[in-house]
């Protein structure tokens, strides 16, 4: 029999993510156009940087998910990873968010290329080993629901925060000049990265980590258990519904600050997140008690129709339209909270599919490349949306040429649209639901030898 996992486990270990958010949004929405049009680096090598930065990321993600998977240690599998990387974060964080002043543009692509991939490289050391401990800690259908909701509400509630906190420090500071900028990042890096730090630390004090028997751990060949994982049918398609819809979400995100400054020509960027991230954050618990009575990929597939068909009518709104932009942005929102938190639910479930067909315990590994499909999904939205508008003429802190106007639009809505309504067909397919999940885990714990001492 399951034991529940008390809230106040749920809450430690849910934490991290409010930092991690804070830290992420930090990096993909506000520091593009820091560095375009403060510091001075050319667009298209932005683009590139995060591009080629997120490429070198997703292929270190999956071996620290298999490294992650095969340590051994008295406090367990996930835990010294966490342990070891949060201070190296915040400081990669902190060096990335606050460039020396007077760069030229050279030094300071520069700058941006190495601290960016150890960023990453640190990033990911306690990203992978965080969303793998998520995965192992409740083995019940709807539980898991709970926690990894708790855990994805928290990362919109950072999400929430990172949007408040520079439109709060402008006002303090009475202006958006280049010197408010640099300080305003110059504070939320300090801050960012002593919250993650003291986070992780109460995770690790207070969630326990199951010890998986030896005849449960992953042994031979790194290689073979690729092969294995690629073979899992729910996961495949979990992970290529997850991949594109992920894509199609992650331009939205690059792209806000230029839609709402060039195309709506409004300053309201941050309130605008607000109201989304706080809409989504208000209604995830109603997704969640819904997945737990239609099933979870009903209840996926209903959010992204909601949040789609919302966002869709943004590709014909202009200059002025900041009213109805704001009502499709806050319909839209409905349904972010269950994209975000029930596809990790659905996640944990193929992972104790896999464990059914193979016999071993691989959360890292399915992270790993669950994490490669949404670094992936978010390099791409910079490395393509980037080049293509620096090609069509983009200009920045200038008034935008119709072109870019379009492409732009184009872009920040039309696409993302597309790719969730692909999503939609391939996750139609996938096969786990509450009966079938049920016959996995009473065969699991039937057999002999299952090791489990959790």
């Amino acid at each position: 029999m399951e034991r529940p996992v008390p809230k106040s486990v749920q809450i430690a270990y849910g934490a991290p993510a409010l930092a991690l958010a804070l830290m992420g949004v930090t990096f993909y929405v506000y520091l593009p156009r820091f560095y375009s049009d403060v510091v001075g680096v050319p667009l298209a090598q932005l683009g590139w940087i995060i591009l080629l930065s997120r490429v070198f990321d997703a292929i270190i993600d999956p071996a620290l998910g298999m490294l992650s998977d095969r340590t051994r240690a008295r406090w367990g599998r996930r835990k010294p990873w966490l342990a070891a990387a949060a201070i190296p974060t915040g400081i990669a964080f902190t060096f990335l968010l606050v460039p020396p002043v007077g760069l030229d543009a050279a030094g300071a692509t520069l700058w941006l290329t190495l601290w960016t991939f150890l960023f990453f490289f640190f990033w990911g050391m306690v990203t992978v080993p965080y969303e793998a401990f998520g995965a192992e800690i409740s083995a019940d259908y709807d539980e898991r629901t709970r926690l990894l909701g708790l855990r994805d509400g928290l990362l919109i509630l950072g999400t929430l925060f990172s949007a408040l906190f520079p439109a709060i420090l402008e006002n303090w500071a009475g202006g958006a000049d280049g010197d408010t900028e640099r300080h305003k990042l110059e504070i939320l890096a300090i801050s960012y990265s002593l919250l993650l730090v003291v986070l992780l630390v109460g995770c690790l004090l207070k969630v326990e980590e199951r010890h998986w028997g030896e005849a449960r751990r992953p042994k031979g060949a790194l290689l073979g258990d690729i092969t294995s994982a690629l073979a899992n049918r729910p996961f495949a398609i979990l992970l290529l519904a997850y991949t594109i819809m992920a894509f199609g979400g992650e331009l939205p995100a690059t792209l806000l600050l230029y839609y709402v400054k060039y195309v709506l020509g409004s300053e309201n960027a941050s309130l605008f997140l607000a109201l989304y991230f706080g809409i989504g954050f208000a209604l995830l618990p109603f997704w969640i008690r819904l997945a737990g009575k239609i099933g979870k990929k009903e209840t996926w597939m209903l959010a992204m129709a909601i949040n789609t068909g919302a966002f869709s009518l943004v590709l014909f709104l202009g200059p002025g339209d900041t009213e109805l932009y704001t009502v499709l942005i806050c319909l839209s929102a409905v349904g972010y909270g269950a994209t975000l938190a029930i596809p990790s639910s659905m996640q944990a479930d193929v992972i104790d599919y896999e464990e059914w067909r193979s016999g071993t315990r691989r959360e890292g590994q399915f992270v790993g490349f669950w994490l490669i499909a949404r670094k992936l999904a978010r390099a791409l939205g910079a490395g393509v949306a980037f080049p293509i508008l620096d090609r069509m003429g983009y200009v920045p802190n200038e008034a935008q040429s119709p072109t870019v106007i379009w492409t732009l639009t184009l872009l920040y809505a039309g696409v993302p649209c597309f790719c969730t309504f692909v999503a939609m067909l391939v996750a139609w397919r996938y096969p786990i639901d509450r009966a079938l999940y049920s016959r996995i885990r009473d065969e699991i714990e039937g057999r002999e030898g299952g090791g489990n001492s959790a």
